[in-house]
């Protein structure tokens, strides 16, 4: 009898953590991209489970709070128990703008247990540091998170940004070992895989990866980006056109950049935002694809190919997403 197959855990740096290759990413939970019902949030965070996800990413600032408070209400009322799960907040980054100081901090990792009802996070990171004066991460807000670290309200300590020599700067400042994993974004998927020009180092110094937003905020899908999407028209215009190629082919660009996006083992987790059952089965589809058939090698190419004139084209950090 066929075994059952089961999503791929990876270990996370030098952290002990082993995350489902498919991260939950709980921003829409905060009706940031339309209004998601409790009973949908539930259904979604239900099925990730029964389905093998164990890594759930929030951070304040979605949906101003609302994200870490829809979260913690699905994973307290599916009874989930706490060392089945992966749970990932941020610091920093808030409705009403910035504030990296360690007062601000200090108070923000126990709002944020509150509403997601849980006595510690495993990973609490610091939110889109590129916003910030990067010496005041270096030498006020990672020591703070080293305390909240030391007082059992965090397992581990994160930074999340855009530009990738924000985390270069970052870590090459810090004592090794007060920053356990990064959160990068937009930069590893088939459009951009900037990401991969960091991978030695972090390797080097025992620092995890996780990638977010393997779509581009929406490039990559049959749909487009939406309207506020910083890249440009270059991009959107190749972007739509692999979109288009795929669908013709019978295929969907949004599953074969997600796949992409899974081949690289060092990349422990890539986040996915997620609002369904249908959309988390979609995923775990995907990722289970991937291990027990590979990516459809021709579509991949000729998506390649149409990228090839805009690969790894960014865009300005200062956009205010959510």
């Amino acid at each position: 009898m066929d075994k059952k197959p089961v999503l791929e855990r990876r270990n996370l740096g030098n952290t002990g953590l082993k995350l489902s290759c498919i991260g939950f990413g709980a921003s829409p939970l905060g009706n940031v991209f339309g209004v998601v019902s409790p009973e949908d949030a539930l259904a979604a965070v239900r099925r990730a489970i029964a389905l093998g996800v164990n890594f759930f990413d929030t951070s304040p600032y979605y949906g101003a709070t609302l994200s870490e408070k829809v979260l913690g209400n699905c994973l307290h009322d599916l009874g989930v128990p706490r060392d089945e799960i992966i749970v990932s907040t941020k610091c920093g980054r808030y409705a009403d703008g910035f504030d990296f100081s360690a007062e601000r901090v200090t108070r923000s990792i126990d709002e944020s247990l509150g509403r997601l009802r849980l006595d510690y996070v495993d990973i609490l990171h610091c939110h889109d540091i590129e916003f910030g004066s990067l010496d005041q991460i270096v030498n006020e807000t990672i020591p703070a998170l080293q305390k909240i670290k030391a007082e059992g309200k965090a397992r581990f300590i994160g930074i999340t940004g855009l530009p990738l020599e924000v985390f270069t700067y970052v870590l090459d400042r810090v004592p090794m070992g007060s920053v356990d994993v990064i959160l990068s974004y937009c930069h590893y998927g088939i459009n951009d895989s900037t990401l991969l020009d960091l991978i030695p180092y972090l390797k080097s110094i025992g620092v995890g990866m996780i990638s977010a937003s393997p779509l581009a905020m929406g490039l990559l899908t049959e749909n487009g980006p939406p309207d506020w999407h910083p890249a440009s028209p270059e991009l959107k215009s190749a972007c739509s056109a692999a979109a288009i190629h795929c669908k013709e082919k019978g295929k969907n660009v949004s599953k074969i950049a997600l796949q992409y996006s899974l081949m690289n083992k060092d990349i422990s987790a890539v986040l996915v935002g997620m609002t369904s059952a249908g959309q988390v089965e979609d995923n775990v589809g995907s990722a289970l694809e991937l291990s027990n058939v590979g990516i459809d090698e021709e579509i991949l190419q000729e998506v390649e190919a149409i990228l090839e004139p805009v690969k790894n084209q960014t865009w300005p950090s200062g956009i205010q997403r959510n």
